[in-house]
């Protein structure tokens, strides 16, 4: 944890010991569709690779939209009007070739859309080098409920069932949103200064409720805990957006750097991040630079575990002088 200026080292089950009663923790629960599929091109059956990324006219996950944006593998070799056929006997046909390589395709479904899904699997990282039955069922956070992104909230993928409730019995509260991750989270700076860097942005929904739970803790002088860097992304950037919190859905494309004012999130849990992605400056605006990079050097030394299923943080900011 990353309270004062050294980080103090403890295991993520002492956690109810290390936030007070009243504090409000904000939750994601997003659900990780099984966007990975894998089909055969036609004729040839050729094997084909497909990361679903959300519907060509949405940004929300959609089980009854039929075109899609998608990144393939091979990509170079699928061109507009090549077929893909799937294990449930659907078939897709590419109708567009977009930026970053990104494939539209329509759908012609044999079922339904949960059909297809059904033959897909969970995209795990690229660094999880197995894909197991176990590693699939780990890659869901034990509060997932709304199905819409492609990758884990990974700061929730520690939180099990008997945590929250020692957190509960602690005096903590809980409220949840919702915010589709996509791969923008994860893609690395682009540009050679945070100035050039464009984030992809990514749609997220909010409960009157939640808003309400958030409010009436602000008046009362309790910590909103964001679990993640996606919790912190929604509330700040619908903040940054309206100039309140305001419920309902909206789209964020918000990239918080150092120098960002956060207004909403007190403390943060989240997981240790890639060199050069922007969930490492938004971690370091929120934390302090030189902080955080302290922290992670030590993370290092005592060979900590990064990324999805690593290690995580509880980082509180510095105290005034």
């Amino acid at each position: 944890m990353l309270r004062g200026e050294l980080p103090e080292h403890r295991v993520f089950s002492d956690l109810p010991e290390l936030v007070a009663p009243g504090d409000l923790f904000v939750l994601n629960r997003t659900a990780v569709i099984a966007a990975r599929l894998r089909g055969r091109r036609i004729p040839s059956g050729g094997s084909v690779e497909v990361l679903l990324l959300h519907p060509t006219t949405s940004f929300r996950y959609d089980p009854q939209a039929t075109h899609w944006r998608a990144l393939l593998r091979p990509a170079r070799r699928l061109k507009v009007a090549e077929r893909i056929a799937f294990a449930d006997s659907s078939q897709a046909e590419v109708t567009a070739v977009g930026e970053d390589g990104i494939r539209e395709l329509a759908f012609s479904l044999r079922g339904s859309f949960d059909d297809l899904l059904a033959c897909g699997r969970l995209p795990l990282p690229p660094y999880i080098h197995h894909d197991s039955d176990e590693a699939q069922a780990r890659y869901q956070s034990v509060f997932a409920e709304t199905a819409g992104s492609v990758a884990a909230p990974t700061a929730s993928l520690h939180f099990t069932p008997e945590l929250l409730d020692r957190l509960r019995q602690r005096g903590v509260q809980f409220t949840r949103l919702c915010l589709d991750i996509g791969l923008g989270t994860f893609r690395p700076i682009q540009g050679e200064t945070l100035d050039d860097h464009r984030m992809h942005g990514e749609t997220y929904d909010i409960s009157q409720d939640c808003i309400d739970t958030i409010l009436a803790a602000k008046r009362e002088g309790r910590r909103i805990v964001a679990v993640g860097t996606t919790v912190v992304r929604t509330l700040e950037g619908a903040m940054s957006d309206h100039g309140r919190l305001m419920a309902g859905q909206g789209r964020t494309e918000l990239f918080i750097r150092p120098g960002f004012r956060f207004r909403v999130v007190d403390a943060l849990i989240t997981n240790f991040h890639l060199p050069a992605s922007s969930l490492l400056v938004l971690v370091s605006a929120f934390g302090g630079r030189r902080r955080v990079l302290q922290a992670y050097e030590e993370a290092v030394r005592r060979r900590y575990r990064f990324f999805s299923f690593g290690d995580a943080m509880l980082i509180e900011p510095r105290a005034a002088p």
